[in-house]
């Protein structure tokens, strides 16, 4: 039973992901991972629609540098002035800063070209790990994580959840429709996010229990 606790905990989620990334990085650069974009491209590519493009398109403009930017901000002042929260506000940034830099840096480390596929958009940079889905899932798993103790109900909780993974998943298949990024990329941009999400989870609530321990012991 610890054993399992440990698993599922933060830390044990961030080293799971880890692995599940280091595994991607690993069979991209031994190129044996073109059977599961292979396997992918196509099935979603194949749902080209005129309104599905659309649809598509509003999707991974609003996982854009700005359009997140503007959506963390409003967030950040919703943290401090509604729920007067000081320590998950920096928590949200650490999370949020961290990711972007992280991705940035394993972008030029890996140095993957993008996909000479259909293209419904054009991307210039690199392409794994996917930026996209990296900022998605930190942003909508942050917010999952900081929502959840404000919300008591089952249905409310099962809605926050639907409506994140909705959010990051949508997001992530939006760059494989457009033709701008392997499936491969965005699964590395998932796990690489969830890695720092659940490191920075875990050292939060770490330090948050030493924390309060220190406030009984001094009163």
């Amino acid at each position: 039973m610890k054993l399992l606790s440990r698993l599922f905990s933060a830390f044990g989620l961030a080293v799971l992901a880890a692995a599940g990334f280091a595994a991607t990085a690993w069979l991209i650069g031994m190129e044996r991972i073109s059977w599961f974009d292979s396997a992918i491209i196509p099935v979603v590519q194949g749902w080209e629609r005129p309104g599905l493009t659309s649809l598509m398109e509003g999707l991974t403009w609003f996982g854009r540098t700005v359009p997140t930017t503007v959506f963390s901000f409003l967030i950040m002042a919703f943290l401090f002035f509604v729920l007067r929260h000081r320590w998950e506000l920096l928590l949200f940034v650490v999370v949020m800063i961290g990711s972007t830099l992280l991705n940035k840096i394993m972008k030029e480390l890996f140095g993957r070209e993008r996909p000479d596929i259909h293209r419904l958009a054009e991307e210039a940079g690199y392409s794994f790990p996917s930026g996209h889905a990296m900022a998605s899932f930190a942003l909508y798993g942050i917010l999952t994580y900081l929502l959840w103790r404000h919300i008591t109900s089952g249905a409310g909780r099962t809605v926050l959840v639907a409506v994140c993974a909705l959010m990051f998943l949508g997001i992530g298949t939006s760059r494989i429709y457009l033709g701008v990024h392997y499936p491969s990329d965005v699964l590395g941009g998932y796990l690489a996010s969830g890695a720092w999400l659940g490191l920075s989870i875990g050292a939060y609530e770490r330090w948050s229990r030493k924390r309060r321990a220190a406030g009984r012991r001094a009163s």
